[in-house]
């Protein structure tokens, strides 16, 4: 079990979570990442390559590491919510969340009544909690997804809606919604305001900001005022570090090995 604090017990400490993304159906991977440093690791089930068998072992690799397992479900449904955290994630992201309406129903899917419509069938996560119901109540995150010019638009009826803790900024999609590339847009005006319009929003309705981002732009964004940061990428950052090694095996001499893994 993780001897992590929760995301929620961080928030409203006031702290900044950092995260890992997983694209990759591994749970080696998994547990890699959750033996390190980060506050929380999220399991892509939307655009990654991880189906709901992959998911359960590789939550179960996160938590028993250590680690905080959160998930992005698919879309806004509330059997996959309630299938990913009866699996034992301590919290949700759900992405294209536009109106109140569609805000509310992701609440509705996370929480047990009054406050949702959650499902009891906790089978997969019960064994590790003594009360279930008591902790999910108080520790799992419910993160919609902020990241066209609708929710924009909709931004405080949706930041509005009770049980939300987090949302969560799709920097590519929100670009292109706005009419831009899906990358590099930091220092144009219209992807810089739209950002701080969010920031803005959440810091009027207490809602945690958080966006997808990297470890050089993490600077950047908590200046911005974000407080939930995603900054690393299974794939991308194995195929950096493998791009790295393989310049470096092409570059060299007979070298210094004093640091080899061999």
């Amino acid at each position: 079990m993780s001897e992590r604090p929760s995301l929620r017990t961080i928030w409203n400490d006031g702290g900044e979570t950092l995260g890992l993304w997983l694209s990759a159906p591994s749970p080696i991977t998994a547990e890699v990442g959750a033996r390190l440093n980060f506050d929380y690791v999220c399991i892509d089930t939307q655009h990654g390559a991880v189906a709901y068998d992959h998911a359960v072992p590789m939550i179960q690799a996160i938590e028993f590491a250590g680690g905080i397992p959160i998930a992005r479900v698919p879309w806004n449904e509330p059997g996959i919510i309630g299938k990913m955290l009866d699996a034992g994630c301590h919290g949700i992201i759900v992405p294209m969340v536009n109106t109140r309406a569609e805000a509310e129903a992701v609440v509705r899917a996370a929480r047990y009544a009054p406050e949702g419509s959650r499902s009891w069938g906790p089978t997969l996560v019960s064994p590790r909690h003594d009360n279930y119901r008591e902790w999910a109540d108080a520790q799992v995150a419910v993160v919609p997804m902020i990241e066209t010019v609708e929710a924009l638009a909709n931004l405080d009826d949706i930041l509005s809606v009770p049980g939300i803790d987090a949302i969560y900024v799709g920097p590519a999609d929100l670009s292109i919604s706005l009419g831009l590339g899906p990358t590099g847009n930091d220092g144009n005006p219209i992807f810089d305001d739209a950002l701080a319009a969010i920031v803005a929003g959440c810091r009027r309705h207490g809602v945690v900001p958080g966006i997808h981002a990297s470890g050089a732009l993490a600077g950047r964004r908590r200046e911005q005022g974000f407080r939930m940061i995603t900054i690393a990428n299974d794939l991308l950052a194995m195929r950096a570090s493998l791009n790295d090694e393989i310049r470096l095996a092409q570059e060299s001499g007979s070298g210094d090995d004093s640091k080899s893994l061999y």
